[in-house]
């Protein structure tokens, strides 16, 4: 059986290492769905929390991470992530993509 959308994302997001980052956008392209950028962060946010996903190291494309009361805390739980990385966050949310982002290709995911 094929794996589900939300697989596909969680075995790509896996792969991100430790201090990098990468978009919503990115994984979307790297698991083949094209323009799916909103549906990868619907499927972030359904993981519960805490996760042993790096799901944090995934922010939008203008390198912010997407501060919202909808998402009840996770914003602010990705912050603190991300600066116990060594990833710098500004009081906007704003974090170093072009410096740390990451260069990940797409393989096959099981």
């Amino acid at each position: 059986m094929e794996p589900s959308f939300d697989q596909r994302v969680y075995a790509m997001v896996a792969r991100i290492p430790m201090g990098q980052l990468a978009t919503y956008g990115q994984i979307a392209e790297l698991i083949g769905a094209w323009g799916c950028a909103r549906q990868v962060g619907w499927a972030l946010r359904r993981l519960p929390l805490p996760s042993e996903l790096p799901w944090h190291r995934v922010v939008n494309a203008r390198g912010c991470i997407s501060l919202s009361l909808a998402r009840e805390g996770s914003d602010w739980i990705q912050a603190d992530l991300l600066r116990r990385e060594g990833i710098a966050v500004d009081a906007q949310g704003r974090v170093p993509l072009a410096a740390r982002r990451w260069r990940g290709a797409a393989t096959e995911i099981e």
